[in-house]
């Protein structure tokens, strides 16, 4: 039956689409009118905790009916809603804050959509992401790479490639370790520039910057941090790149069993050196 539907789907036989509908990260009125109006008009709305997307809606009035979606049963709620659209009903995705998958649940629910011949709109919208690289100031091109890992030898990895890549490096952190990951990045990046934002868009939103030592010192006088996006500005080009540093970082992917072409194409990648100049210390590595 399900597949039926699907190939009334794929045919155009009926018409779905599948919003993906950023919602507010702390001030509610940071929501568009047009996601207003999304979220008014569909006939379904799929979001991580019901009770917290209920009281965003109770806010402007709206009263579509809500189904959870959220990351420990992904897979098992993306059937019903998949029903829902091959029936040729609308359905927006919301996280409990911010744009849907930017760490969020939704990748399911969007390939499946997608294979069916669903119609996929994405509504831009609020990102601690953009607003914590906007309020850095550094601009320039960066890298996000979601929450920052809990083990310690990941961490170490990431650090380490932040010590090369000439691009900014974003990411999340949760109010518990945000210390012993500054902490982490004070004793491998030394003076980088660093930007901490706390509670985006909420009543007690804070920008923290200096190096890591720095950030370390502003930290230590808060009793509560509250939700947290770090911004750690690039490295300096190629006249100032730590040959040594680029080393061990070598070292590190030969022992992920990375050929010598793929370690020379990844720090060309990380760092915006010459091909030539990384080839000469690869060499020497033998």
């Amino acid at each position: 039956m399900v597949a039926e539907k699907e190939e009334k789907v794929s045919q155009g036989a009926v018409k779905a689409t599948l919003f993906l509908v950023p919602t507010p990260i702390g001030n509610l009125k940071d929501i568009t009118l047009r996601a207003l109006d999304v979220l008014r008009e569909v006939d379904l709305i799929a979001c991580e905790d019901t009770r917290h997307t209920r009281k965003l809606l109770s806010a402007y009035g709206i009263h579509t009916p809500l189904v959870s979606y959220e990351k420990f049963s992904e897979r098992k709620k993306a059937s019903r809603i998949v029903e829902e659209l091959a029936s040729g009903r609308s359905v927006a995705l919301v996280s409990d804050a911010g744009t849907p998958l930017i760490s969020d649940p939704g990748s399911v629910l969007i390939q499946t959509a997608r294979d069916m011949g669903v119609r996929i709109e994405a509504l831009p919208g609020p990102s601690a992401v953009t607003a914590a690289v906007s309020a850095s100031g550094f601009g320039g091109a960066f890298r996000f790479m979601g929450f920052f890992p809990r083990k310690k030898s990941a961490a170490v990895r990431e650090v380490m490639r932040m010590q090369l890549s000439s691009d900014h490096t974003v990411f999340y952190e949760s109010p518990h370790r945000i210390t012993e990951t500054v902490k982490l990045l004070d004793e491998h990046l030394g003076d980088r520039p660093v930007f901490l934002a706390r509670e985006i868009s909420k009543m007690h939103e804070e920008h923290l910057f200096g190096t890591a030592g720095d950030v370390l010192k502003q930290l230590s006088f808060r009793r509560e941090i509250g939700e947290v996006t770090v911004v750690v500005q690039g490295a300096v080009q190629e006249s100032t790149v730590d040959e040594n540093v680029l080393r061990k970082r070598a070292l590190q992917l030969m022992d992920q069993a990375y050929s010598k072409k793929d370690i020379l194409r990844v720090l060309v990648e990380e760092t915006g050196l010459r091909r030539n100049r990384i080839y000469e210390i690869l060499q020497a590595l033998d």
